[in-house]
């Protein structure tokens, strides 16, 4: 155990659940447009893309 611990010294402390979260707003997108760009995002299929 104090071989290793020389070796590697030791662990890093735990970091908190809170700090490893970041709460945005949503981006403010408009409603009810048709975005052909970023309906591509949210709908990707292999199959659809071939026209199977």
């Amino acid at each position: 155990m104090e071989a290793r611990r020389a070796r590697f010294g030791t662990l890093p402390e735990r970091v908190a659940f809170t700090d490893m979260v970041e709460e945005r707003p949503p981006a403010d997108r408009p409603t009810g447009t048709y975005d052909p760009d970023g309906s591509s995002v949210r709908f990707s299929c292999l199959a659809a893309d071939l026209g199977l």
